[in-house]
């Protein structure tokens, strides 16, 4: 059996290191990229925009708060926050992740954040920058 939740963990600690060739071999070929406000990115759009982002030097981070696979057995809950970083901005926000898998691959991964957190936490990144320490 397939333990759902060691995959997504994995996924997001490639993320994490930079590592976006181990994420990318964990999400299905028809994946479904969901995030609030952005379009859906599917397939190939949705790899690419992962390898991508370790090319543009992205950086990428998170703490979970709590995980849990659903009832039916099929998709992974998180709660956490993410921080996405470009050079010495870093922008930290909260987010809820599921993630729905087929076969041990990730097929859905839709985060929804608060675009109140995502706006408060990019202001104190550009502080930071502004005025370091």
């Amino acid at each position: 059996m397939i333990d759902q939740v060691s995959v997504v963990t994995t996924f997001l600690d490639a993320l994490a290191a930079g590592d976006s060739r181990t994420a990318v071999d964990l999400l299905d070929s028809d994946v479904e990229w969901r995030n609030t406000g952005l379009p859906t990115l599917r397939g190939r759009r949705a790899t690419g925009a992962l390898l991508g982002m370790e090319k543009r030097r992205v950086g990428f981070g998170y703490e979970m708060h709590a995980v849990a696979v659903s009832a039916d057995g099929d998709s992974v809950l998180t709660d956490r926050t993410d921080w996405i970083t470009l050079g010495r901005f870093r922008t930290d926000f909260w987010v809820r992740g599921t993630f729905t898998l087929r076969e041990g691959r990730i097929l859905v991964w839709d985060d929804a954040f608060s675009m109140g957190s995502f706006a408060t936490g990019s202001l104190r990144g550009l502080l930071r920058v502004v005025r370091p320490g």
